[in-house]
């Protein structure tokens, strides 16, 4: 298939496509996730401009995100029973770490400062609600015989 770079344009025409070198363009730069089979063009990078465009496009992701974050701590909170694994907090936490800097210096360029400010916020709480349940975990054996000293 031919390689050819074309520029979308709303509400303008255009008497031929315009060849584009990509990696000099100043806007977010993201690969579509191309999960729906189609036999045209395929799209394998994508650069928004629009600075409205992205910042929408961005607080959605992030929303979605931070929503995934913020419901898998509550179900450890929650929990009174320890059924998750201190490899899994670790995970998390070093997922939701990893999160932060991609936030912070991806996202950060294109949102808002008042909302990437109050983003980071969000995102250190929910940081520091793992890291406390990492460092108060206990082994179920541990749980056991604590119970059983205290029946004594």
């Amino acid at each position: 298939m031919l390689k050819s770079t074309l520029l979308l344009v709303k509400n303008q025409t255009f008497n031929k496509a315009r060849n584009l070198d990509l990696e000099n363009l100043d806007g977010f730069h993201f690969k579509p996730m191309n999960r729906i089979g189609y036999d045209g063009v395929k799209v394998k990078k994508m650069v928004m401009i629009n600075s409205k465009f992205v910042e929408k496009v961005l607080k959605r992701k992030i929303q979605k995100r931070l929503e995934l974050y913020l419901r898998f701590i509550i179900s450890i909170i929650d929990s009174d029973d320890n059924d998750t694994d201190i490899t899994d907090l670790r995970a998390a936490l070093n997922d939701l770490t990893r999160y932060k800097e991609i936030v912070k210096h991806k996202y950060q360029h294109y949102l808002d400062e008042k909302y990437a400010k109050l983003l980071l916020q969000k995102i250190e709480l929910l940081e520091q609600e793992l890291k406390n349940k990492v460092i108060y975990y206990q082994e179920p054996e541990e749980k056991e015989m604590e119970e059983h000293k205290r029946r004594r």
